[in-house]
């Protein structure tokens, strides 16, 4: 539990530095699309950004509160409302297993896993506390704004450092084919052709 405290708190601390928002990340970053993702109600991802606490919520009723969250976000390819019925043939369960989950229950977790599955959501969605919940949903928001902060980062691997320890020992007719080949590759990774 404090370890997902903990991790949240540099998460957030790194995410203020990147979006330069000290004390306003909830306005640096998509809460309801982080609420989406998470199943944490807005105004809890919002308290969370900012450093604040919040109650914990019994593993019982956090299942239940995002079960009822995926009801209300998630919908049939025709827009419309999962009904209970359908959310059950997705668990695996029965109507009236549902409807017990719902209101003082816990699914079993290969039903859940199985809602989890059908509405590709992450890992212990249904399970994970608030604050390690945000902290998994922040992690490619993260990795997006190192990446856009620091654009040589990737380039930053050992296989690259081993590349550039040989460069002083290269002709330069070596070197510019080098040089050739990085503008190839980087020209065809801009056009979405990674097949190399």
């Amino acid at each position: 539990m404090s370890d997902a405290h903990g991790s949240l708190a540099e998460a957030r601390e790194r995410l203020e530095e990147l979006t330069d928002s000290r004390g306003r990340l909830a306005e640096a970053l998509d809460v309801g699309d982080l609420s989406y993702r998470t199943g944490i109600p807005a105004g809890t991802v919002a308290a969370l950004l900012a450093g604040g606490d919040v109650p914990e919520t019994a593993l019982g009723a956090r299942v239940r509160q995002r079960l009822d969250f995926v009801r209300e976000t998630r919908r049939r390819p025709d827009g419309k409302r999962y009904s209970l019925d359908e959310l059950a043939r997705i668990a695996g369960t029965s109507r009236q297993w549902l409807s017990e989950w719902r209101t003082h229950g816990l699914p079993s977790l290969e039903h859940a896993d199985r809602l989890r599955r059908h509405f590709d959501l992450p890992a212990g969605f249904f399970t994970a506390d608030d604050a390690e919940a945000l902290h998994a949903a922040l992690q490619p928001v993260l990795r997006e704004l190192e990446a856009k902060s620091d654009p040589l980062a990737p380039l930053r691997t050992p296989g690259f450092y081993r590349l550039a320890r040989r460069a002083p020992h290269m002709s330069p007719r070596k070197l510019q084919a080098l040089a050739e080949w990085a503008e190839m590759v980087t020209e065809r990774s801009a056009s979405g052709d990674d097949d190399l």
